[in-house]
């Protein structure tokens, strides 16, 4: 697995570790040298490479769109490229940000993309490369990941955010004209590995069920802890500078549903995830996988 040390990553690493997995970091391989993915992948002679790394800071990607390219893009190719060299199958994690952002309903698998952003057009970029270069592919697209080990980039993720900035007593306020489908990493991770287990190939969407901007996220994750926090509604506009970001980036999988394997609501899974971090006491489901 590539990417492994990441909020994704680690959690994909406890699900699967039946399997003995191998986790490569950035230290361990760059992804975009094609020679060394080569020849890291050749001495673990895999029979599936998960590629979690990614250049993900959507404000940075617009600031630095060659390395965001040479990342999600370039690297998601060589990725693949060693994996057709191996007989491999080739997994791409992506995201919810090769859509628009301008249907009212959630984004199946079968809706077509049309990213608004660097980062989402050097994620699509990458889909694509993976699909033109591996013979056997699975891309697997969540969104607003939260997991127990944090997301190494952005020094934690929104749930831990969130209450960090309550127990300091600062002010909130929090976008609230964005939609999306918050995503638990182990549930993500654990239709990753029974995609893997089931031979599924193509694009497949792993975020938690339902959908709730932000502000309702936040909002969501006080009334679970029984805290009475003050939350101000923002505007995605308010940022500067304001990277242009989907209006509405919420997914669903009709492919995920026929097959028995979709992920519980985005409540429940923020629940036992508050659970695993020790915020709230008691054991309230166990994870996927």
């Amino acid at each position: 697995m590539i990417g492994a040390p990441g909020q994704f990553g680690s959690d994909l690493m406890r699900v699967m570790a039946a399997w003995a997995p191998v986790g490569l970091g950035h230290a361990d391989v760059e992804v975009a040298d094609a020679a060394q993915v080569l020849a890291r992948l050749e001495a673990v002679a895999p029979d599936a490479v998960v590629t979690c790394a990614a250049f993900h800071r959507v404000d940075e990607c617009e600031r630095r769109p060659e390395e965001a390219f040479r990342v999600n893009a370039l690297g998601a190719r060589n990725v693949a490229a060693a994996c057709a060299r191996l007989r491999a199958l080739c997994v791409y994690v992506s995201t919810d940000y090769v859509f628009g952002g301008e249907q009212d309903r959630p984004y199946a698998e079968t809706d077509p993309p049309g990213p608004v952003n660097v980062y989402g057009t050097s994620k699509l970029a990458g889909e694509f490369l993976v699909a033109a270069t591996a013979p056997r592919w699975l891309v697997v697209r969540v969104a607003s990941v939260f997991g127990v080990a944090g997301a190494r980039g952005k020094g934690g993720n929104f749930v831990e955010t969130m209450i960090a900035k309550a127990r300091a007593g600062e002010r909130l306020r929090v976008v609230d004209d964005l939609v999306m489908s918050p995503t638990y990493a182990a549930d993500a991770a654990a239709v990753v590995a029974a995609l893997i287990r089931g031979g599924h190939l193509g694009v497949i969407h792993a975020a938690n069920a339902g959908a709730c901007t932000w502000f309702e996220f936040a909002a969501a994750i006080f009334r679970e802890l029984g805290w009475d926090v003050p939350l101000e509604r923002g505007r995605s506009s308010d940022a500067a500078p304001a990277t242009r970001r989907p209006r509405n980036a919420a997914l669903a999988s009709p492919r995920l549903a026929a097959l028995g394997l979709a992920p519980p609501a985005w409540q429940d899974a923020l629940r036992r995830y508050l659970v695993a971090r020790g915020h709230l006491p008691g054991v309230v489901g166990a994870d996927r996988g």
